[in-house]
């Protein structure tokens, strides 16, 4: 019995600790806040950090950032009646997104910065260090990261 006991503590222990370095531990890691409301209720909530995933509709395709690292953007709104966030995508480390047109629905799975202006949306590609978690946009069938 002590030995199971002492077995939960190490693995408790451990699980913490790797949460805190920030270590992806699959089945136990926290899932991406889904969708349209999560976007909607870190806006509200003027937080930055949140693990997101959805879909929304382009409103305007941007011209690409090449100050740095590249990133393809474009505005896109969130839900029906939800924020219109920029989306950064990294255009160094992920394929871009070809034939993006207004009016397009894009899936996404990232992480959300909040702005006054209704925030962005980035880390939609792979984390080639393997520290964060990876992240995709999907258009027209096919995923991007």
């Amino acid at each position: 019995m002590k030995k199971i006991i002492y077995l939960i503590a190490v693995a408790a222990l451990a699980f913490v600790v790797a949460q805190e370095q920030g270590l992806q531990i699959p089945g136990l890691s926290s899932a991406p806040t889904g969708g349209e409301s999560a976007v909607a209720q870190a806006y509200a909530d003027q937080r930055s950090d949140v693990q997101v995933q959805g879909q929304g509709v382009v409103i305007k395709v941007l011209k690409d950032d090449t100050r740095g690292s590249q990133h393809q953007r474009f505005l896109m709104r969130v839900g029906s009646n939800g924020p219109v966030v920029l989306v950064a995508h990294n255009i160094d480390l992920a394929p871009r997104v070809s034939g993006l047109r207004e009016g397009d629905t894009v899936g996404f799975a990232g992480e959300y910065e909040w702005n006054d202006k209704g925030g962005v949306i980035h880390w939609t590609h792979r984390d080639p260090r393997g520290r964060h978690e990876d992240g995709w946009l999907q258009h027209m069938g096919k995923t991007y990261q």
